[in-house]
This record gives structure tokens, sequence and C-alpha cells, in this order.
């Protein structure tokens, strides 16, 4: 890949009397005069000849793709397809009625998906621009697809410049697209009559594949810590903008393009250079930025002295390469000194493993049968993260463009369902909308169906349940006609299902269904990676700086039982951050909540725990702080020191 950006085709078509006397010249002479045709057009043309193509002939046996081979092309290629399919959806509708159509094509020129206006798509047929098709120019000659992957560059063919002359009906602009490490991945055109020629479409094609590499790099490096730089900060996060990712060591990992024309690189650089090589900026910096999630473009200097603007973001707050000093769990004791997953995350699922090998070991289960028609039954107690989990399994599938719906069967009522899970028929019952409704379980057919609490599903829903699991039919309260769906079915309970199974308050046959792979997710008092998760909560809940925990708040934490889990740990976190002063950076006592507190707090020796008053908690709290000012004889200087609070939150509490 060059280093400065590819070469643009000329967006005027060839005048008409050149073009007639260059292909005069091509076919009576094999060679065209200098100047008569540009030379990207000219190279083209005799590539096609050296395939043994004629100008007037047909394609001799081009490949056409049967239904099994351009089925398995597509899953091959089924990350390309799932980020370019919403790009060429937003094409197809800027050029409706333009008698014309958007294609997408892989690396080898076959034709993957194609979009368009259907008078157009008619006449496409009959040169087979269509799906399975293959559009490589060994096969079809100078054309917009074919010689953009020859070439790697965006290409416009107008009417007669396409080698064959067959294809001279069509204007065809195409551009290619590269994924994070410069490898090409196929190519974006779009194809119309040659009467509707608009040298627009080149800026539009050339956007929309940026759009999908844009979407492809964020997949693709989801765990990394990510810069994206510009040469003015309003560039920053829009699809001019350079994209860089870095590994734990500070090595680049993946760019766009736009990235190494602004830092003077070469494709090559990826896997060998150090981020210092690029920007006059350590690594520590850049997390320390990634942390403060949603500031304000960063000012840098380029190697080669260029004035730059970056923002850096990381999914997870917590590396084994960050400064301690960055990760603010530099205190945190020894049962929470955790390992970082050393594997580059490249999904939501591997963004789920912080370093706790009993979590790991569920993730990495789970990826196995992601895209398997197995069932998952997700068990852990309350509030240790089962919904978090599957929306990572859902947004880490092959299907993650379809439908996430979750459905607590614990929430709705007994009466209410049956109808909700499996639709009705308007009028099918009293109150029943006139239209009807399709059911959750309709409305999750093409993704991830979510029942939560399974274990609190009444019996008689436990059948009909089971029957639709059984026939991938369901029928509307009310009757109807059987629909059919598919779906990736995702379960969850606090309850051990065998038990009660036994108890006769569980299906066993449904139980059986369900049970296609189980995974336990641990409890927080047993998990090893207490203090990447605080950190990275932290990193989430206080973006605008770095935050930590006071070494013996930290203890303490670590060696609570949490009870509610995850969610107990959330909301202590959010709580303690709220009560934060805008001068501090550390979290102590004062700003734990009132309850987690009176548990954590240590108390002299031998002595017993302070009586709540009356007032509960809250207002033991009050007491204490009105007892320290008093002690202190109104000097809240002093108080805040010795409650270990700032002023700021001092005057909260008065």
């Amino acid at each position: 890949m060059p280093l400065t950006p590819s070469p643009l085709p000329n967006t005027s078509p060839t005048p008409t009397h050149a073009l007639k006397l260059a292909r005069q010249q091509l076919q009576d002479q094999g060679l065209v005069q200098a100047g008569l045709i540009s030379e990207r057009l000219n190279q083209s043309w005799q590539r096609s000849l050296q395939h043994g193509l004629a100008p007037a002939g047909r394609p001799p046996g081009a490949p056409h793709a049967s239904a099994p081979q351009l089925a398995r092309a597509l899953e091959q290629q089924q990350a390309l397809v799932a980020h370019a399919r919403p790009v060429m959806e937003f094409l197809a509708e800027q050029t409706r009625d333009t008698n014309s159509m958007v294609i997408l094509a892989d690396a080898q020129g076959m034709l993957l998906q194609a979009l368009g206006d259907a008078p157009f798509l008619d006449r496409a047929q009959r040169v087979a621009l269509r799906p399975g098709a293959n559009w490589h120019e060994q096969w079809r000659g100078t054309n917009a697809i074919g010689t953009t992957l020859a070439d790697g560059a965006p290409t416009v063919v107008h009417g007669g410049e396409h080698f064959l002359a067959r294809n001279g009906f069509l204007t065809c602009t195409a551009a290619p697209i590269f994924d994070p490490a410069g490898r090409t991945l196929g190519a974006l055109d779009i194809s119309g009559d040659h009467r509707s020629y608009h040298r627009h479409t080149l800026g539009l094609v050339r956007t929309a594949a940026n759009m999908i590499e844009h979407r492809l790099f964020e997949h693709q490096h989801a765990g990394h810590l990510k810069l994206r730089i510009h040469s003015q900060p309003e560039g920053i996060a829009t699809v001019a903008e350079g994209l860089l990712a870095l590994d734990d060591s500070g090595r680049l990992v993946g760019a766009n393009r736009q990235a190494l024309v602004l830092l003077g690189l070469l494709w090559d650089a990826l896997h060998s250079s150090a981020i210092e090589r690029a920007l006059q900026t350590p690594l520590s910096t850049f997390w320390a930025w990634a942390r403060q999630d949603g500031v304000a473009p960063r000012r840098v200097v380029s190697a080669r002295g260029q004035v730059l603007w970056v923002r850096a973001e990381a999914l997870r707050s917590v590396s084994a390469s960050v400064p301690r000093s960055a990760t603010g769990a530099q205190d945190l004791p020894a049962r929470s000194a955790t390992r970082v997953a050393s594997h580059p995350s490249s999904d939501d699922l591997a963004a789920l493993d912080t370093g706790d090998p009993t979590l790991q070991a569920a993730v990495e289960r789970a990826r196995r049968v992601i895209d398997k028609p197995i069932a998952i039954l997700l068990q852990g107690e309350s509030g240790v993260g089962k919904e978090v989990f599957v929306r990572a399994l859902h947004a880490s599938a092959r299907t993650q463009n379809g439908p996430l719906v979750a459905v607590n069967c614990a929430a709705i009522p007994e009466s209410l369902i049956e109808a909700e899970l499996f639709g009705y028929k308007g009028g099918a019952f009293t109150g029943a909308s006139r239209e009807g409704a399709p059911g959750r379980i309709r409305e999750a057919n093409g993704g991830t169906l979510f029942l939560d609490e399974i274990g609190d599903m009444p019996l008689a829903m436990q059948a009909r349940l089971l029957r639709v699991l059984q026939e991938r039919h369901v029928t509307p309260l009310g009757g109807g006609q059987p629909v059919p769906v598919s779906f990736r079915l995702v379960c969850a309970t606090h309850r051990q299902l065998r038990s009660e199974m036994q108890a006769g308050r569980f299906r066993e046959d449904l139980y059986y269904r369900l049970n296609g792979l189980t995974l336990n997710l641990p409890p927080l008092r047993e998990r090893q990676d207490f203090a990447a998760l605080v950190a990275l909560m932290l990193g989430r809940l206080c973006p605008q700086r770095p935050v930590s925990l006071a070494p013996e708040v930290a203890t303490a934490l670590a060696a609570y039982r949490w009870p509610g889990n995850l969610r107990q740990l959330h909301n202590a976190l959010q709580t303690a951050c709220a009560l934060l002063g805008d001068d501090e950076a550390e979290l102590s006592w004062g700003h734990l909540p009132e309850d987690l507190m009176d548990e954590l707090r240590p108390h002299p020796q031998g002595s017993a725990r302070v009586a709540v008053p009356p007032g509960g908690l809250r207002e033991q709290a009050r007491h204490t702080v009105q007892q320290v000012v008093q002690d202190c004889g109104g000097n809240l200087s002093e108080a805040a020191r010795q409650l270990g609070i700032s002023r700021t939150t001092l005057y909260k509490r008065l």
C-alpha cells in the first residue's frame, strides 16, 4: 500500500471520438496510441488482452457460483457482509430511482450482494451482474470492480471504456475495502445505465467504503487501545478521521488509510513499530487519556513534527502494560491482584475477560457454540451479570445485526405471559388490541431470544414453549396459522433447575431441551479479577478524571462478600463517585454508602459496634459527622481530615 492516497481516476468519461478510435486500434492492432485514453485504462485493457479476452466476444466460461457455493462465500465473509449491508442500504436509498444498483464483491471478484432499482436489476441479469457471478478482470475484462481489485484504487469505468463491448451500456464506480491490516477484503460498487452517469458517484462510493472500513475496525479492535486522529479537532469521530489500534506494549496492530497518510507510515509498520515512532507522546499518556473517555481531543505532535489532534479510547481500563498510576488500583490487596487477558480482544465476549479463570472458561465455551443451534443456560446468583453476558454473546455472533429480545419470566403476570410470549390475534381476549401482537418469540426471529428467570415460568407456559422449541413454529393466542421462527435461545436463572425439576416445578423434557450448554457465572466474592472490575467501573463512572480507592478502602472492599454481586459493587461505586469532591481523586470511607460503610469500617479490637440510633444508618452517619465537627471546635478542615473526606463532601454531609 503506498504512502500517499491511492490515485483517483479521471471522473470525466473519455471523449467519444477518442474512445471510438482507441477501441478500433485495440481491435485491429492490440495497442492504443498514447494519450487517447488514460494510462490506467490502457493498462487494464492490456491486462484484459493478456487474459485471452476479445473486446467483441463473450466471457469464455466465466465462473458463476452455485447457491451452496454462494452461501459458503457469504459465511466466510460474514464480517464484511454484516458491516457492509447497512451502508449498502444507505447507498441504495440515496440512489433510488436512478436506474442503478449497489454491489458488494469479495477480494476474488465474486459478487456477494446487490441492491437496487428493479428495472435495472433485470437488465443487469443479462450480463450476469448478480450475486454469484465473478467480475474479476480475468473473466470480464476492464470493469470497475475487477479493475479496482487489480489496482487497489477507486475506479470509474464508463460506457465504452469497459473492455467487453457487451457491457458498454453500464457506468460503474467502485472503491476497494481494506481491513485494518491493509489486506484487500473486496470492493463496493455502484453500477447503472451509462446515460445516468454522475461524477459525484465516485465520492459517494469512496465515503461509503470508508464507512465500512470504520465499522470493521471498530469490530476487530474492540478490545484494544484505540487512537482517533485528525489534523483538526472537529475531524475526530467523523468518517475522515484516522484510526490506530495498539496492543498492550504499544505496538501498532491496526490502522486505516487516513491514519497512515497522516503519520507518513506504510502498512508494513503494523506489528513492527511502536506508537512512539509515529507520535511524540508516551504510551502511558494515551492510557491515562483513555480513562477519561468522552473528553475533548488532545493536541499531539507527530514524529514528522506535524500538529495533530487525538482522542484515546479503550473498552477496558486496565491492561498488563498500563502504568500503575493510570489504573487507580495499584494498592488493592493480594486477593484482587489479577491477570488481565493477554490475547487481543476482538469482540464483546472477549471484552468480558478481565482476568478471572472461571469467567474466562465460560467465555471460551460460549464462543465454541455461539453460531451453532445449541441452547445456552446461564446459572448464577442475582447480580452476577447474566444479562451483560447475553448481550456480549449476541453482539459477538454472526446474527449480531438481528434482534435481541429479552423477557423476564418472573416480572410478567401469569395471566399475561402467554400473550406476551406467543402473541395474539386481534380481539383474542378482553382488552386485546384490535391489531393483535406478534409476541416476543416472533420478534426474536433471526436473532437471540433471552428468557431471564426461566425457573419462574408457569408449568402451562413451559409446555407451550417446549412445543415451539421442538417444532420451530409459533401459533398466536386466538388461533391462526403457525409462523416459522428461527432464533438463538439463551436462558438464565438463579434457581437450581435440577432441584426445581425434582420438586415438580419445572418440566423435565424442557430442562433437557434448554440444557444444551450450561455456563455457571461465578459470584463476585469468588472472582480473581476484583481490581480490574473496580478500575473498569471507576473509568466508566468517572470518565473525566482518574479515580482510585484509598488503600484501606480497597482492602476492605476486596475482602467483602458482596451478596448483591456486580450490581451491588456498581451501585456502591456510583454513589461514591457522586459524593466525590471536585478536587478529589481518591475514594475514602466518607464517600461510601452509609450501610456499606457500617459493614466495612474497622472497629477497635474488642469493642462493640456503635448502636444504630432510631433514625437508622443515615442518621448515624449524620450524627458522627456532627460529633467530629464539634470535637474539632468547628474547624471544618480538621474535621474533614479526620473523617477522610474533602471539605466539599463535608458540606454535603452537613
